[in-house]
């Protein structure tokens, strides 16, 4: 979580950062030690005020929708000029659903080494960063556990303890994995786990056709019942851009609610570290409730500034409400979205 967090983020301002530098289109051929230069001069001091910026999804596995979401909320970093690699620390805090605990609430730290580096394909940059080692951590301590009568020791098999399912199965597993990220002037920024060579990308549920829109993500959540996500933040950086959203629902229908930070970081507080649902406290500033079916699209023209995109699957908020605990459990929506930045 920490770790994916961190590496997703580096890379991301690795590509943003360096493909700005005059000397770009010479970059394929440069040697090790000026690819470093490159990276330590234009990249490494933006790293964090990036990585604070918007929350990161969490899987169990890469075929299963997202479980889950890590907000890095510190971070410092260190370059070891030598050996070429950067260690970031990182904490935060996030959520999880897991059976049957239900709703968990956690917060980890971690410190991770990693080695960047990147390769100009056509009007792309491919920008790896692979783990070198993990320095410290990841710390993992659980802040809440919805289902009261599950404590810390109970066993989630195949993963054993609750903290080891999130700390050592979701977490340590990141750890080792690595990251893409695709950079594109045009198109924004692509990213999967794992070292994904040229000209491969990433599969996503939704094809971004229209070429004059950032993409801020572009995924599937899994959110049961009474439980909820919060997406992003994302942010409007000049007046007149909207948000964009494409989405569709297998399952029950949601509620859509889009929040400012300031709203959904208090919000999203409560929900990690309280067994009580509520509602935000304070209105939200648009959305609406979205039926299951083929994708919709939906457009918010916002003041700039950043605002997450909550989907609430629960009666504490919103138009609707889940369904009644059947005999064959909850009734979990499965949503696709696609969000963009545009005018």
């Amino acid at each position: 979580m920490s770790a994916r967090a961190s590496l997703a983020l580096i890379v991301l301002v690795a590509a943003s950062v360096l493909s700005g530098c005059p000397c770009v289109g010479t970059m394929t051929d440069m040697s090790p030690g000026l690819r470093w230069w490159l990276f330590s001069k234009y990249g490494a001091e933006a790293v964090c005020p990036e990585m604070v910026k918007q929350g990161v999804a969490l899987h169990l596995d890469d075929a299963a929708p997202a479980m889950g979401r890590f907000f890095p909320a510190q971070c410092s970093y260190t370059l070891d000029d030598a050996r070429q690699t950067i260690t970031v620390n990182v904490a935060g805090t996030g959520y999880g659903f897991v059976a049957p605990a239900k709703r968990v609430g956690f917060s980890v730290s971690a410190s991770v080494e990693f080695r960047p580096d990147f390769r100009i394909i056509d009007d792309d940059m491919y920008v790896w960063a692979v783990p070198n080692r993990v320095v410290s951590g990841p710390t993992f301590q659980v802040a809440s556990v919805e289902n009261p009568l599950v404590d810390l020791a109970t066993n989630f098999p195949p993963f054993g303890s609750l903290t080891a399912t999130f700390g050592n199965q979701v977490v340590a597993a990141e750890l080792n994995r690595g990251f893409t990220v695709i950079h594109n002037v045009d198109r924004g920024n692509d990213f999967t786990l794992g070292i994904l060579q040229p000209p491969a990308r990433p599969l996503h549920p939704f094809a971004a056709s229209d070429t004059s829109r950032y993409t801020f993500a572009n995924e599937t959540v899994g959110i049961h019942g009474e439980q909820r996500d919060y997406l992003g933040p994302f942010e409007i950086t000049t007046p007149g851009q909207s948000l964009f959203l494409t989405m569709s629902v297998a399952g029950p229908s949601v509620d859509v609610m889009i929040v400012t930070r300031p709203v959904g970081d208090a919000w999203r507080d409560a929900y990690q570290t309280s067994k009580t649902l509520g509602p935000p406290p304070a209105l939200p500033v648009a959305g609406g409730p979205v039926a299951p079916g083929v994708g919709v699209a939906l457009r918010y023209p916002l003041p700039p500034g950043p605002y997450y995109v909550v989907v609430d699957n629960t009666a504490a908020a919103g138009l609707v409400a889940p369904p009644p605990l059947g005999p064959l459990g909850d009734a979990v929506a499965r949503v696709s979205y696609l969000a963009e930045l545009g005018r």
